[in-house]
């Protein structure tokens, strides 16, 4: 979309009108280190909600409270959110302490009852230190602000193995009225949909019905969070949350009118840029690699090539090594449980052929080694088969994610 502006690494949260965020320290993690660990998004207006949490059956305490509250299909007025613990697995005392985050972070708004969500992520296994998270909620409500340090210090709070902060925002015009979204997540491990270990917050200044904002949330979920992988491990805590509180005045209904090819363009952009900034930080990676599969039966035999691909440690391995070894690659697409025709299938890196149908090009050995070497490079895959697709980023594997994974 042309008259569509983004800023990524912007503040934020705090652009969305009508918003207020903050980030403050509240030692979570036990180790006294000042690092900000909970974060406040606040709207006085009430805001129409939309959100997708992990499938996982072990799922954390917040998922599902977030989860019943979304159910009641009640307005909302914010999120409160914490890193360094995930208060998952941790049975009744879990749930309460999710509760109590709610009811604080509600009491110190001035917001209804059941009208904000909880996110958590870091240490499965652990109860909250519960005295602390109320204390940094009490500091948070007094700090909440729509300024662009806040909106970066609510960023900072999420993080928990990320190296960056993940934020974006976009703004477009209707009829001569600005509207924004924007959005902030975290997640660099234990990447691999539904959706993975990430926090995805998003914020709009339009308004449109639940339902409304549920199918465009779910489409760019579909397309950016559960379209990436790093190590092929789903959480307990993965959750992405869409509010909008109309203080733009430009009201979506249902339909494809040109006010919905707009929002669905920025959300797509705002879910797409953050998912990228997540799985390029993966946990020790040195390679983003774009997985496209094309021309399968359909788009679920194309999304079963791509994770085959994207998961397999024998391809990440190789990846990491700068070795185009692209027996691995069709090996993996064969044990995908796809259906099609080895002696159809091109393969290429970026645009090079690697196989013709299904005949090696090794003329072109060169030409791949110099690809595998960088930072990101296209491996591409057409079934000939029939006219399904996926894309699917995913990223090398390297002794550095196995030690630091030994200890996390």
């Amino acid at each position: 979309m042309r008259d569509m502006k983004i800023q990524e690494n912007s503040p934020g949260l705090s652009d969305v009108p009508g918003f207020r965020v903050a980030g403050v320290a509240c030692d979570i993690r036990g180790q006294g280190d000042g690092r900000l660990d909970l974060a406040l998004v606040s709207s006085a207006s009430p805001c129409g909600a939309a959100a997708v949490f992990t499938r996982n059956r072990v799922a954390a305490a917040p998922v599902a409270l977030s989860r019943e509250l979304l159910g009641r299909g009640k307005a909302f007025h914010g999120i409160v959110a914490n890193s360094g613990n995930a208060n998952a697995c941790t049975g009744k005392d879990g749930m309460s302490d999710a509760k109590t985050m709610a009811r604080l972070a509600e009491q110190g708004m001035g917001a209804p009852p059941g009208s904000v969500f909880v996110g958590s992520t870091g240490r499965i296994g652990r109860l909250l230190p519960i005295d602390r998270v109320e204390a940094g909620i009490r500091e948070a409500v007094v700090n909440l602000a729509s300024t662009p340090e806040q909106g970066e210090r609510a960023a900072d709070a999420i993080l928990t193995s990320d190296t960056c902060r993940k934020t974006i925002t976009v703004r477009f015009e209707h009829e001569g009225r600005p509207v924004t979204v924007a959005g902030m997540a975290k997640g660099a491990g234990m990447i691999q949909p539904d959706m993975a270990t990430m926090l995805a917050f998003i914020a709009t200044d339009l308004t449109a019905p639940p339902a409304v904002l549920q199918e465009m949330l779910n489409a760019a979920v579909a397309a950016s969070y559960n379209a990436i992988t790093v190590d092929g491990d789903m959480s307990t805590n993965d959750t992405a949350i869409l509010l909008a509180n109309g203080e733009s005045g430009v009201r979506l209904t249902e339909g494809e009118g040109e006010l919905t090819r707009k929002f669905r363009a920025a959300l797509g952009a705002v879910n797409d840029c953050l998912a990228e900034k997540i799985v390029s930080d993966g946990e020790k990676i040195t390679k983003v690699v774009e997985v496209l599969v094309t021309g399968a039966a359909d788009d679920s035999d194309a999304e079963k090539v791509a994770r085959t691909i994207g998961n397999s440690l024998l391809v990440k391995t190789s990846w990491y090594g700068e070795d185009p070894n692209w027996g691995r690659l069709a090996s993996s697409a064969g044990a995908s449980g796809a259906v099609f025709d080895p002696e159809r299938m091109d393969l290429f890196y970026n645009d090079v052929p690697v196989l013709s149908s299904g005949v090696p090009q090794p003329e072109n050995l060169a030409r791949w080694r110099e690809i595998v070497r960088r930072k990101k490079f296209t491996v591409r895959l057409d079934l000939h088969t029939g006219r399904g697709s996926f894309r699917l980023l995913a990223t090398d594997l390297t002794e550095g994610y196995v030690t630091y994974n030994m200890s996390e």
